[in-house]
Formats: structure tokens, C-alpha cells, sequence
């Protein structure tokens, strides 16, 4: 949120909640019941240290009367995050964009148990740049490309290229091989949210998604593959390669759900956001971007 009343803070900036509707005797009694996996003495210890705060910057005390409709501003924390163990890396920079090579395994966004590993927040460390918006997502477990807002005056035209389908995607998997396809292909399906609820199925009905793949070498048995996507919806690429028979190396999601590797980093999911290319919509320039990434062929198939 814009203009917010508290500064950035080690990359981190301040989170915001609209009180609800309700009746509760004061802020401590109305978080207790809110934000139920924290501690009241730890709310009590951030508002004694003025990080709780009205949208006037006014601190927040546990015994403030509770205000339906004003907005809070806190800092979201997380104890002992585990480090993530490997970099990201700023590819390019100017005055609107910056295009990051994300490793698998880091979120791009603080979710869950990441905070501080995150692509957003490292980076905001890096460059103490408090507005930088990523322009879309990747999952945590996809390495690659991500495409970042440095200016809010211009986001909106650069976030229009996804919106518009302008924004050219190219990734490549490891996969097993197909050669008994036809290759290239396109795929479509209709894809609608899943059991367990972060999973995506494919279910009857007009296709909402489609891709373009590819099988451009094969090792051993196991295939790598160019993937275009004409459609961004989440989790598409892993379906509809499961969908043909090939599911992705390491894909702990398709065909089964499997329990969470938690800080596992042994086995990442081989799918890799290997380009970006648009023409700028300031310029009128031919951009592409690529990443220095490698998915290994013959260490997998080996």
C-alpha cells in the first residue's frame, strides 16, 4: 500500500489489515482472537516498540479500544527461517524494469513460512528500493527468469504485456522422452483447482490453457524439452506434461501429491524459466532476456 506509515524495514515492508467487522474490548483481546499462532506477548512487545501503528502512524497499544474500518500496519516476522542456499542474480536494470535469475527452491514472495528467503525481499535488501513489484510469479520450486516494476508510474503499461499475452515465454523441462509423439505439439486443456487444494486438475469442458512443447534432446531416456506457454495458469506446465505421460523430473506435485521434502534441497523440480521477450511498450524496443541457468541432461539421465 502506498504512502504506508512505516518504513521498509531489512527488506521487509509493513503489512497492512482493515479491522473487521466485530466487538472485542481492545487491540490485544482482537489479535489473540486474529492471529492465533502469535503469541500476545510478542504483539505486546511490537507494539511497545512502536511497530503497530494506524494508518496516521499513531501507535497501536494492547489496550486501545478496538476501531472497526481503521487500517493497522505491522511487521510480518518469522523465527528462525532457514536459509535458502543459493543466489539469485540481477540480470538487468533501468529506470522501470529489472529482470532477476531466480535459483529453484526461493519463493518470489513472502508466503508461509518465507519471509527474508524470498526473491522480493532479498532484493529489496539489495537495492533498498521499497517499491519493487514483481509483474508475475513463478512457483518456488521453478528456477528462472522474473520480470520487476521499479516505477509505479509505469507499471500498469509493462504489466499489460501478460495481460495482453505480448510477454513471450519460453521454459525448458526434464522430462522422460516421447519419442513415439509428434513433436512439436500444442496441448490445451481446461484446468480448474484441485485436491489437495495447491494441486491444479484438468477436468471436460473448453480449454483455458495451452502450450507449445517441444522434445529437443533426449539422454538415456529422458527428454528435454522447450515449453511455450500461450496461457499463465498455475501449475500448467507441470500438468500438461504429466497429462502427455512425461511428468517432470523431481515434480512433487504431478501425478501424486507427495508429503513436503520441508528443507530438502536435494532433488529440484527440473523446470526452468529459460526466457523473456516483448517489445517495450515505452520504447518500442526488441527485448529478450535469457537465463545463465542449466538444467543437466546427463547428470539426471545418468
Amino acid at each position: 500500500m502506498n504512502n504506508a506509515p512505516l518504513p521498509m524495514r531489512d527488506g521487509v515492508s509493513p503489512s497492512f489489515l482493515w479491522l473487521p467487522e466485530g466487538v472485542w474490548p481492545d487491540m490485544r483481546s482482537f489479535l489473540a482472537d486474529w492471529f492465533p499462532g502469535v503469541p500476545q506477548e510478542t504483539w505486546c512487545a511490537r507494539m511497545d516498540r512502536g511497530e503497530v501503528v494506524d494508518a496516521q502512524g499513531s501507535p497501536l497499544r494492547p489496550d486501545s479500544a478496538f476501531r472497526r474500518g481503521i487500517c493497522m500496519y505491522y511487521y510480518r516476522e518469522i523465527e528462525a527461517e532457514t536459509p535458502i542456499p543459493f543466489p539469485e542474480h540481477i540480470l538487468y536494470q533501468d529506470e522501470h524494469i529489472l529482470v532477476a535469475d531466480k535459483p529453484h527452491f526461493l519463493p518470489v514472495v513472502p508466503s508461509g513460512r518465507f519471509l527474508q528467503e524470498t526473491l522480493l525481499v532479498r532484493l529489496k535488501k539489495k537495492l533498498q528500493y521499497e517499491h519493487l513489484v514483481p509483474l508475475h510469479r513463478l512457483d518456488r520450486e521453478t528456477a528462472g527468469l522474473v520480470l520487476f516494476s521499479l516505477n509505479p508510474v509505469s507499471r500498469g503499461t509493462y504489466q499489460a504485456l501478460f495481460r495482453e499475452r505480448a510477454m513471450e515465454k519460453e521454459y525448458e523441462a526434464l522430462a522422460p522422452a516421447l519419442p513415439r509423439l509428434d513433436f512439436p505439439q500444442t496441448y490445451r486443456s481446461r484446468m480448474v483447482p484441485g485436491t489437495p487444494f495447491f494441486c491444479m486438475q484438468e477436468v471436460a469442458g473448453e480449454p483455458n490453457t495451452e502450450t507449445r512443447i517441444e522434445l529437443i534432446a533426449d539422454h538415456k531416456g529422458l527428454g528435454r524439452y522447450r515449453l511455450r506457454p500461450l496461457t499463465g495458469k498455475q501449475h500448467q506446465l507441470r500438468v500438461h506434461m504429466n497429462a502427455l505421460g512425461a511428468p517432470i523430473l523431481n515434480d512433487d506435485f504431478y501425478p501424486v501429491a507427495l508429503p513436503c521434502k520441508g528443507d530438502d534441497v536435494s532433488r529440484p523440480l527440473q523446470l526452468l524459466a529459460r526466457s523473456l521477450s516483448f517489445v517495450d511498450p515505452l520504447s518500442g524496443e526488441a527485448r529478450s532476456f535469457s537465463s545463465t541457468r542449466v538444467l543437466d541432461l546427463e547428470r539426471w539421465a545418468g
